[in-house]
């Protein structure tokens, strides 16, 4: 019922975004024309934003012909979270990290970049796919995509107000000024949203993830090492979509630029810490 709430108080949020946009670029006729727009957007995003979210990655499942090593730790895993057995994707990155998406655990997926089998050993990489199992099981999944869709629909409407200018209901243009900030706020506004419902979650994933696989160190050991290999490597796919960062396990654009003024993700050492104090 409470993840009910949080994904009601979620779109709401995001169609208030897509009004005020509306009304900079075309007074109370874009206004009204944006919440329509925000409306349709909360529908396909329940039904459809964990396919457009894999496509944006080119994530390609798997099953266990094709890669038996993590089509079958995750069947185990899941098995011991008492979930339903999730499709599976890998996407050709080199920087090690994981998300899970989907609109409930009867209709969930788990994805992990190549990067990450390679750098993870076995324990490692069942502390990191139980983390998303963990989403799954809390049901974050759904938060954590439809924030994602929409974002990025806001800040691809901010831009065309940013680019376009805005009309108030007459037709005339409207304050150059109001119209750049209205376009600079509304992303930063839904980031903030997504913050304020990621950080938390991360905590209540790593604890549950770290119980369904029995080893709180093994999880604590992998974050360690993906914050530090991620700093390093750029993940492209990311990068072409920031409002999906906060989707993964560790924040694929953190420490570059203003991502990582607004981390969706809580200090990577706070996390590891709580981890060890379980163990």
């Amino acid at each position: 019922m409470f993840n009910w709430l949080k994904t009601s108080i979620l779109m709401a949020g995001i169609v208030a975004l897509f009004g005020a946009v509306g009304m900079m670029i075309g007074g109370e006729r874009g206004m009204l024309l944006a919440l329509i727009f925000g409306g349709g957007m909360n529908v396909f995003s329940y039904w459809f934003s964990d396919k457009l979210v894999l496509r944006m990655y080119n994530a390609q499942e798997v099953d266990a012909a094709s890669s038996p090593y993590l089509y079958n730790m995750v069947k185990q895993l899941a098995q011991r979270a008492q979930l339903p057995m999730p499709k599976v994707y890998l996407i050709n990155e080199q920087q090690p990290n994981a998300f899970a998406t989907g609109r409930n655990p009867q209709h969930a997926a788990v994805a992990a970049t190549t990067g990450i089998l390679q750098m993870l050993t076995e324990r490692e990489l069942r502390g990191v796919m139980a983390h998303e199992l963990a989403h799954v099981k809390h049901r974050d999944i759904l938060l954590s995509t439809i924030s994602a869709t929409m974002a990025g629909a806001i800040s691809a409407l901010a831009n065309f107000a940013m680019f376009f200018g805005g009309r108030d209901e007459n037709g005339r243009p409207s304050n150059p000024i109001a119209t750049i900030a209205v376009a600079l706020l509304a992303p930063m506004a839904a980031m903030l949203i997504q913050m304020a419902i990621s950080r938390a979650r991360e905590y209540e994933a790593d604890a549950g993830g770290a119980t369904f696989c029995g080893d709180p160190n093994a999880l604590a050991d992998a974050l360690q090492k993906i914050d530090y290999y991620a700093r390093g490597i750029p993940m492209p796919s990311a990068e072409a979509h920031p409002e999906t960062g906060q989707m993964m396990i560790m924040n694929p654009l953190s420490g570059r630029g203003m991502a990582g003024l607004f981390s969706t993700h809580p200090p990577t050492e706070e996390r590891i810490r709580r981890l060890r104090a379980m163990a």
